[in-house]
Parts: C-alpha cells; structure tokens; sequence
C-alpha cells in the first residue's frame, strides 16, 4: 500500500475506529498524491514568477489561451476564471462560500465540527465518491422503497453493495422512522451500514416533520449504541424546496457529532437548488470530531476525484460563485421558490377537489420538485404509455401502481390540464381492460 494511504489510515485509525472500519477496500488504499504533477504545479504557481513551465495548460499575452468565439459569449468574466484547471477540491471561494450558506440555512450546525465542502462533479459524482470509499461487495445500502433508482446503479452495480428497503412511510402516512431501525439493526451481524437519507424525497416529493426527523435520529443512534457503524449520507439534491410543515433543515446538522459510531456526509449542490441543472456543481461535506479526521477524509476525496475526473469544470464553478456573492441573489431565489410553492399547492387543491373519484390516492407530498400517485385499479406503465401516444404527455411509472409527475416542470395554469388528461388516461386504459 503506498505510504500516503497508510498515513491517512492510520490518522483515521487513531481519531476514530469505527471510520476506519467503515472504508471499502478502495477507500483505504486511496490517497491523494503529495508529489507529483499538481503538487509541483501548485508549488510553482506560487513560487516561479518568471517562467511556469509545469501544468499542461496553454498562456498567451499572460493569460490563458482561449478562442475569441468562446470568450466573446463569456465577456462578463476573467479568463482565469474560466480557462485554467479547478483545483481537485474545488475553486476555494466557492467552497468558503458554499460553507457559509450551509451554516446560514442550517442553524443547527453551529458549534458542530464539520469539514470544507468538496466540489464534486454535481450530486451523482458526489454520492458515487461515497460509494467508492465506503462501500465494499456485500455490504447493505438502506434506503426507503420510495428510491431515486441510482442509487442501485451506483452503490450496487458498481460497488457490489446490497440494497435493503424499508416501507417510506408508516401506517399513519408519516415517515417510517421504525422500519429504518428495524433495517439497520438487522445489519448488527455485518457490524456496518450506509444509510441515504434523501429529503425532500424524489419521487414523493416528501420531507419529515421535525418531531420525525428526531426519529430518524434515534434510529441511527440506536444502530450504533448497537455496535453498528453508520455511514449516514444526507442526498440533499433539492435542499430548500420546503413548502409546508416540514424540517427545513438537513438532518447533516442532528447528526453531526451524534455517535462516534455514525459518520454523517452531506451531498448536496448547486444542480437543483439554484437551478443550474447542466452546470454540474455539487458538494460533499464530513462532519467529525476532530479536525485532524475531516482532513484525512479530504485527502482520500480528493484522490478519488483525481482517479476520475481529476478535478470539476471552472467555468461552472465560477458562475455559481459569482451568483452566490451577487446582492440580488436571496431575492430571486425567493421568487422562484414562491412559483414551485404556488405549483405544489395547486397540484394539491386538485387532487383534494374530488373530481378525481377514487381511481387513484396519493402519497403525501410537501416539498421537492415531484409527487407521486398511486393508482388504483391500472397499472403505471399501461398508464405512462397511454399518456405518451396518445397525449403526448409524459410522466414516470415506478413500480406496478406508481405514476411520478414532476410538478416543477409545468406552468401552474397548466396543471389543471394535466391532472385531467392523466385522470382521462387512466378511465381509458380502465375501459379497455373490460
């Protein structure tokens, strides 16, 4: 094993034990190289004033290259904030200032010990980092049974993990904070767990209550004063999409420093929040007791993204920087939150009207970009093709009964539309099937 690795391990090791028995294998065999290519180009960036011979970039006139075609449509910034590789974690300001937005929207988090977000490639490349550090073949990956399915194509097909489901919601339609526990303590025997916590949940579009995220809480602090280490990933893709009486925190915030057993991660990003979809700015953030662990942690995150992507796109990142400094920034953000606000509402006043009649119920939805119906006596997918050939309306069929309809995507005028023509699709496909 190279000798960095072993240092990183054994610094793990020493702060907390129970991290270092959640690595993968992966994980503890990756290190982030301190000599070589971008630590000499690091080195020589500050140092060699005369000439910089070293990363494999181009200068010209004493900045980056760049063709006047691409910089004409990107005149408003320095080409040295679009041209010249990101550093592996990320542009630094953007990183202090994503912290500081994270402690401003989660109170919670004050006096916590928690890391520096990491830039990732947006939530996937996020979630696929913890995978690769965490996750070895066999072991369980709990989610609810309401899941986003990549979840599978990442912990599962490429690192081999086992999915373990539990109902999402209880018998009184709130979240089942029971089956999460009864779902990790069955993991005692493999003495480890990755929980993922995704809230507002795609594709119900459901976040907990507060009283319900004190549960969630509990079961996980019940896990490991069982003996089981908790890998505890909070995927807050659409973080602050809070509509109703929900937590409008991250459980990152509960769970930092809850048991020297649990390592909460926080993935969450730009991507949704600020609806800059195609940008690909995301984060991933430890919390830990000691700061000697976040850094330890950091450096193998680091040498996974170098392993991959080497490092995030600049330009995104720097768009996203100068928004997030922007004086106007809180203001349209709050607009474009009252329009999703106003969409889910209406989508709600309709299916509570009673025009619907009993051909469908729906799981309870306050928050997030989506909610989900559960069709009665039809099948989704007869439904979803009925609503693409003949409608030219689409939507997503998960399971035998259940049909995901992105609000977020229609015009609130429009929804009244949608809801019939689903409604219609459904008496069609019932009077065919007599």
């Amino acid at each position: 094993m190279n000798p960095l690795a072993e240092a990183l391990n054994a610094t793990i090791e020493r702060e907390n034990g129970h991290v270092f028995a959640m690595l993968s294998t992966l994980g503890k065999a990756i290190y982030f190289p301190k000599e070589g290519i971008l630590s000499q180009s690091a080195e020589a960036k500050a140092k060699a004033k005369k000439y910089n011979a070293t990363i494999g970039i181009a200068i010209e006139n004493g900045q980056p290259m760049h063709l006047k075609v691409i910089q004409d449509t990107l005149s408003a910034y320095n080409p040295k904030d679009l041209y010249e590789y990101a550093p592996p974690a990320g542009k630094p300001e953007l990183r202090t200032a994503w912290r500081s937005k994270m402690l401003k929207e989660n109170p919670s988090l004050a006096n916590k010990n928690y890391g520096n977000p990491v830039v990732t490639n947006a939530l996937t490349h996020g979630l696929s980092i913890v995978a690769d550090l965490f996750a070895d073949a066999g072991d369980a990956v709990i989610i609810p049974n309401k899941n986003w399915e990549n979840y599978e194509l990442t912990f599962g097909i490429r690192r081999g993990a086992v999915m373990v489901e539990y109902p999402l919601y209880n018998s009184e339609n709130r979240f089942n904070a029971q089956g999460l526990r009864e779902a990790l303590l069955a993991q005692k025997d493999k003495g480890k767990a990755i929980v993922v916590l995704n809230f507002p949940n795609n594709p119900t579009g459901y976040t907990p209550g507060a009283e319900e995220g004190q549960e969630i809480v509990a079961a996980l602090n019940d896990a490991a004063e069982a003996g089981i280490n908790v890998v505890a990933v909070t995927d807050d893709a659409y973080f602050g999409l809070f509509f109703e009486g929900s937590m409008h925190e991250s459980l990152f915030g509960q769970l930092a420093g809850l048991h020297p057993r649990v390592l909460p991660i926080k993935v969450d990003g730009a991507t949704k929040e600020e609806y800059v979809w195609g940008f690909r700015v995301g984060f991933i953030t430890y919390a830990a007791a000691s700061d000697a662990m976040l850094s330890a942690l950091e450096q193998k995150t680091l040498g996974i993204i170098r392993a991959t992507i080497s490092s995030g796109p600049h330009p995104s990142q720097t768009f996203v920087l100068k928004a997030l400094q922007a004086p106007e920034f809180e203001a349209q953000k709050e607009e474009k939150f009252a329009i999703m606000k106003a969409r889910a509402n209406r989508v709600k006043d309709l299916l509570d009207s009673g025009r619907f009649g009993n051909v469908w119920s729906y799981y309870p939805f306050n928050s997030g970009y989506f909610m989900c119906l559960k069709l009665n006596n039809v099948e989704a997918e007869t439904v979803r093709t009925r609503l693409l050939e003949e409608y030219q309306i689409g939507t997503i069929a998960l399971g035998q009964s259940d049909l995901r309809v992105a609000f977020s995507c229609i015009e609130e005028e429009n929804l009244e539309e949608l809801f019939d023509t689903i409604y219609k699709a459904v008496q069609d496909v019932t009077v065919a099937s007599k």
